[in-house]
Parts: structure tokens; C-alpha cells; sequence
């Protein structure tokens, strides 16, 4: 038994008639610059606020942590590609800054 996809696309179409959505671009329009905008500048001035320098959490050598089965193709083979000396630490530990 066949689905009548044919009235059910032409049913959810029907809802794109008149002038591209009616009241809803103005609807969209006020959340962005109500809404959405305030937000993004509140989270950017919390960032800013809070985003202060953070000292490194003390190296605790775990056995299953930062296991090199065979070294990385670039560099000496023991750095990741996105390597950080502040944050990213050696299977040794950190590097001395």
C-alpha cells in the first residue's frame, strides 16, 4: 500500500504562501536585536570579566594517560600537532616555560 506523499508534501508547502512567512520575519527580527544580541554581548563581557590567567594543574603521571604506541609523523614525534607548553603536557610532564 502506497503512501500519499503526494498531498503530504503539498500540505506542508501550503504553509509557504504569501509574502515569504507573513509576520514571521518581523517576529525573527525582534529576537535577533531583543534577544540574541544582548545575549552574545552579555557571554562576550563574561568572558571578558572572568577570563583571567589560570596557573596549570600540577602533573599527576597516570599509566593511561598520553600513550605513544609510535611517534607522531612531524616535529621530534613526541609533540601533538596543536601543541601548547602551557597547558599540553609531555608523557614526562610539562615543559619548562
Amino acid at each position: 500500500m502506497a503512501l500519499p506523499l503526494r498531498s503530504l508534501s503539498r500540505g506542508l508547502a501550503s504553509a509557504a504562501k504569501g509574502d515569504h512567512g507573513g509576520a514571521g520575519g518581523g517576529t525573527w527580527r525582534f529576537l535577533t536585536f531583543v534577544l540574541a544580541l544582548p545575549g552574545v554581548a552579555l557571554c562576550t563581557l563574561n568572558c571578558w570579566l572572568h577570563g583571567g590567567h589560570h596557573e596549570r594543574p600540577q602533573f599527576i603521571p597516570y599509566h593511561h594517560l598520553r600513550i605513544r604506541t609510535k611517534p607522531y609523523s612531524w616535529g621530534d614525534g613526541n609533540h601533538t600537532l596543536f601543541h601548547n607548553p602551557h597547558v599540553n603536557p609531555l608523557p614526562t610532564g610539562y615543559e619548562r616555560p
